[in-house]
């Protein structure tokens, strides 16, 4: 079942973002890569910021999260991940489209060049990639983050339906 998140269900998002963001180590710049992945206060900040967390639930849990977070004229999916054990189970795709019917604006996803299970995710579900030039325009536009991560990052576009 698919569902708003709220407040009660902070602890159990921050611990699926960083049992999920694992698999970024070793992968994604070791100068980007920090332990835990995600704190608590920057969770807070990302929520205070506008970041909606939906999540998939099985058995009273959680299983995964997605955020969603309306930038005026675009619509941006943020921190989407799901459990490591329950991966590749299509909790991520019905998430995606889940959030999807929620805005009618064109969509932009941010990951990290490297996670190329990652982009190859949301290729599958329609996006694509943007030029370079493009991908660092939008980025310093609509997200709050790091030159470094900029550098090594991608986003991925997919229109709003007409």
């Amino acid at each position: 079942m698919i569902r708003r998140c709220a407040q009660k269900d902070f602890a159990e998002i921050l611990a699926i973002i960083n049992d999920a963001a694992q698999a970024y180590e070793g992968v994604i710049p070791a100068d980007c890569w920090r332990e835990p992945y995600m704190t608590a206060e920057y969770l807070c900040h990302e929520i205070d910021d506008g970041v909606d967390f939906w999540g998939w639930e099985e058995k009273g849990n959680l299983a995964g999260v997605m955020g969603i977070q309306d930038k005026g004229d675009v619509t941006l999916i943020r921190h989407a991940y799901v459990r490591t054990i329950l991966r590749n189970q299509g909790i991520g795709t019905k998430l995606l489209q889940k959030l999807q019917t929620m805005t009618e604006k064109t969509i932009l996803i941010g990951t990290w060049a490297a996670a190329d299970w990652a982009v190859s995710f949301y290729e599958k579900n329609g996006y694509r990639l943007v030029s370079t030039e493009e991908k660092d325009r939008l980025l310093k536009k609509y997200w709050k983050i790091p030159a470094r991560q900029i550098e090594t990052s991608v986003v991925l576009r997919r229109e709003k339906e007409t």
